[in-house]
């Protein structure tokens, strides 16, 4: 058999090795065919041969994330985008720009403020109103747990003083319960009826639009973790990721993770498996599947939802009646994840605070005792803190760690939201990564993007050092949590392949698996651990197809500006 293409002149890290070795990687057919040095990596070289000369760069697994939203992601991107904005002040400006450039639409929506921009990380109604009085607005916080609204918005929902908080939800009010204008967790589904509906149209451009990012990224894989059943008029993200596929516009292979919805009860698994059945009716397990569950355990620690054994501190260190929020009783959790396991599926857990965790694995052994053993690969994610006496039972249980290794690190949120209104000590219990390593548990990797950066280069540097790339902050906890590079660079590979049911074909280079395959400009096994941030991916492969090129990438970019220039000076 001879090598369609040959890459050439640089280094491999296979998973399967300690470390990058030199040699090459030849590819048929859009798989591995051979890896090794010059003289036995491949079978006859043709004229015919594509020869990809790495000049010294650095090929590896491509990168799969295990928890992501790109579909919501894209779909934000191309509404009120506040991602990049800095201060309050840059918010409000933004939000007046959107407005006065968008006149039409009839509600102004978006997503991607911080917390930390604004006083305990609840901005006001009124800074809204004075720039926006005539129009509904509501905008999505970057972790996507609360929300921010005008008075308009409030009004149009039908939200007043007397409005009582929903179960799972708060809404932060004025001396006289009026709502202030930042609402939690289920607060925020009080305008899911009168908020317009997002459209098809729009939903499948998002997608397009996030898959363009990520592949730039490297990522080559992804687990979509909130792929809800439709309601009303709102585009099925399901349907829009068969037509992708379909329409050959889906590059990547996807896991279609389903919403388990709070208010539904066990009447939706029914619902949830035929979809499942749709799916992989249609579909090669290796493009789409959707036999993925995802159950939403808890809030997050920074507006004091996440569920916590011990008690939030209040702003003077003094001990509080709360102890967040747990979205279903721990006895109802145990049964319908039984029943999710019972039928064939694999679960998805939002589990950030340390009570969440514990409730979580109870569920997934209490489905393992009654269901017995399988291999459905069910993962908690986040993990923000973790008892100590339930760190072993990930491994115990074959439950993977799914972490978000970005926010294993200081920074202003963290620092004046968190870290604050915890028991002493939880810092060093803080995203226990190291822990759960050492304990044998399986580690996989996903970014919550767009919650925040969705690339792995940023995370992996965090993993590894538990500070943020460029910050003289001190680390996130003791070193022992810190993972090494191979370690995260692993879990972000063949790690997340594995929980995606990919293993069999992605995750390593060796022959016979599919050529999805991430470029680096440099080995990040040579750099300083202070450096690792400076990598940077130039090529990404998914079957032996090109599908990301950092210098073609520019080359256009710099030809459109051009044309542009050309176009103004005429």
């Amino acid at each position: 058999m001879h090598a369609e293409i040959l890459f050439e002149n640089g280094w491999v890290y296979t998973g399967n090795d300690a470390g990058p070795i030199r040699a090459n990687l030849a590819v048929t057919d859009g798989r591995i065919i051979a890896v090794g040095s010059p003289l036995d990596t491949h079978g006859p070289v043709t004229p015919d041969t594509r020869r990809v000369d790495l000049e010294g760069q650095l090929v590896l697994p491509g990168f799969q994330d295990a928890h992501i939203h790109p579909i919501f992601a894209g779909i934000e991107l191309l509404q009120c985008d506040l991602t990049e904005v800095a201060s309050a002040e840059e918010a409000v400006a933004a939000v007046a720009r959107y407005a006065m450039e968008n006149p039409d639409e009839p509600w102004i929506l978006g997503a991607g403020w911080s917390m930390d921009l604004f006083a305990g990380g609840t901005p006001g109604r009124e800074l809204l109103d004075a720039v926006v009085p005539d129009r509904p607005v509501y905008l999505v916080n970057r972790d996507h747990h609360g929300a921010w609204a005008n008075t308009a918005a409030f009004t149009a929902a039908g939200i007043t003083k007397d409005t009582p908080d929903p179960d799972g939800g708060r809404l932060e009010r004025e001396e006289d319960g009026t709502p202030a204008g930042t609402v939690h967790e289920g607060a925020m589904d009080l305008f899911n009826a009168v908020k317009p509906a997002v459209p098809y149209e729009l939903a499948y451009q998002g997608l397009l639009a996030s898959q363009q990012l990520l592949l730039a990224q490297g990522i080559t894989a992804w687990q979509d973790a909130w792929v809800p059943i439709p309601e009303g008029e709102h585009a099925d993200h399901l349907e829009v990721y068969q037509d992708a596929a379909k329409a050959g516009d889906l590059k990547v292979r996807v896991t279609a993770c389903q919403w388990w919805d709070r208010t539904a009860g066990m009447a939706q698994l029914e619902a949830i498996v035929e979809r499942r059945n749709t799916v992989r009716e249609a579909f090669d397990p290796l493009q789409l599947n959707a036999n993925t569950v995802k159950v939403m355990v808890d809030g997050v620690a920074e507006n004091y939802t996440a569920a916590m054994h011990h008690v939030y501190l209040d702003h003077h260190g003094h001990h509080t009646e709360n102890r967040g929020i747990e979205f279903f009783e721990p006895e109802e959790l145990k049964e319908f994840v039984t029943a999710i396991d019972a039928a064939g599926m694999q679960v998805h857990f939002h589990a950030l605070g340390d009570r969440a965790v514990t409730d979580a694995l109870d569920a997934v052994q209490e489905a393992r005792e009654s269901n017995g053993p399988n291999d459905h690969r069910h993962h908690l994610a986040h993990l923000q803190l973790v008892r100590g006496e339930d760190i072993p039972r990930f491994a115990e249980l074959n439950a993977a760690a799914n972490v978000q290794a970005l926010w294993a690190c200081h920074e202003e949120q963290m620092d004046t939201l968190t870290l604050p209104f915890l028991e002493p000590g939880a810092e060093d219990r803080h995203y226990p990564f190291g822990e759960l390593a050492a304990a044998g548990a399986r580690l996989v990797a996903g970014s919550d993007w767009p919650v925040s950066t969705a690339d792995p280069i940023a995370a992996i540097h965090v993993a590894v050092n538990r500070t943020a790339p460029g910050e003289d902050l001190p680390p996130l906890g003791p070193a022992s949590q810190k993972l090494s590079l191979q370690q995260i660079v692993d879990a972000y590979t063949h790690g997340t392949a594995w929980i995606n049911h990919l293993d069999a074909a992605t995750g390593t280079l060796e022959p016979g698996k599919l050529a999805d395959l991430a470029v680096l400009d440099v080995n990040i096994f040579d750099l300083p651990v202070d450096e690792l941030h400076r990598a940077v991916v130039t090529q990404t492969w998914i079957g032996g197809e090109c599908v990301y090129d950092r210098a073609a990438a520019q080359s256009s970019l710099t030809e459109t500006t051009r044309s542009h220039q050309s176009e103004v000076m005429q």
